[in-house]
């Protein structure tokens, strides 16, 4: 074969090739759907969302789902300030409800849920050891003047411990109360910075169990008061205020979300490493 019918059969091979390849298109070569997440940071430390996220896009392999994590207050801003987000999850009900008020989301559906513990030194110089009354152990923090670390940055987390000592009673202030300058961080540095500081703080469970071998001072103090309840909720953006929201992929994933199947997941996810989940299933539920 001289080198012009080689090169003519080879243009020739190239060609077939193409048109073969051209009518066999896998579902990796399909145009990939986008949703855009913008979550409160515990879930996202914990593993849990990226769980549900993993398993969501297992099934819908034409679907990415890209998350952002930030504290509550600045997940709101970020979903605001940045038309592609598509939903949020975050955990503090008076943030949401003014997120909704003001028509950029359209409404709060429970998903998840678990709770805050206050924890502080084992040798517990407030004497707030087996209260139940966070009420009562927060006022005796105070008197005590005993150090106690906050995040500061209007997170869920920092709303709620806000919240506890506005019931108390108390505008904490003083040298005692310190605001955790990278407190924006998230729990997880601020529950270790406070272990080094061998102070008090209100935390998430998910984040003390997720952490509990690499803490050396503090401990749990009191636990399982009501007012404690950490509720993780859905918010979908609203696309009349956010024209690139992608309303309908949203609406799919918060579908799945909220089914048997992600509950279920949910439900059993931690178990396996922490002998307790971190997280409990709250679809459907009047409390949130």
């Amino acid at each position: 074969m001289n080198l012009k019918k080689f090169a003519l059969v080879a243009v020739c091979l190239v060609a077939v090739a193409a048109v073969l390849s051209a009518g066999c298109v896998t579902t990796e070569d399909a145009p990939r759907q986008v949703i855009s997440l913008s979550s409160t940071i515990g879930p996202v430390d914990a593993g849990m969302i990226p769980a549900l996220e993993d398993a969501y896009m297992e099934k819908n392999p034409n679907v990415v789902i890209r998350h952002i994590k930030a504290g509550t207050g600045a997940t709101i801003d970020t979903a605001k300030t940045n038309d592609i987000v598509d939903l949020v999850i975050v955990h503090a009900k008076s943030l949401e409800e003014q997120f909704v008020a003001d028509g950029w989301g359209t409404e709060r559906i429970p998903l998840m849920y678990n709770d805050y513990v206050l924890m502080g030194p084992a040798d517990d110089p407030a004497g707030v050891k087996g209260m139940t009354d966070i009420t009562e152990a927060l006022e005796a923090i105070e008197d005590t003047q005993s150090h106690f670390v906050s995040r500061g940055d209007n997170s869920g987390t920092n709303v709620k411990e806000k919240e506890l000592w506005t019931a108390a009673g108390i505008t904490p202030s003083g040298s005692w109360y310190e605001i955790y300058e990278k407190g924006a961080s998230g729990n997880g540095p601020t529950l270790m910075y406070t272990d080094a500081e061998d102070a008090y703080t209100v935390m998430d469970r998910a984040t003390y169990l997720t952490k509990k071998e690499s803490l050396k001072n503090i401990v749990i103090l009191v636990e399982k008061d009501e007012r404690m309840l950490n509720f993780i909720n859905i918010i979908p953006c609203n696309p009349e205020k956010m024209p690139k929201v992608d309303a309908e992929g949203a609406e799919e994933f918060i579908n799945w979300l909220v089914s048997d199947e992600a509950q279920k997941i949910i439900a059993e996810f931690g178990v396996d490493k922490y002998g307790e989940p971190l997280f409990f299933p709250n679809a459907g539920s009047d409390v949130f």
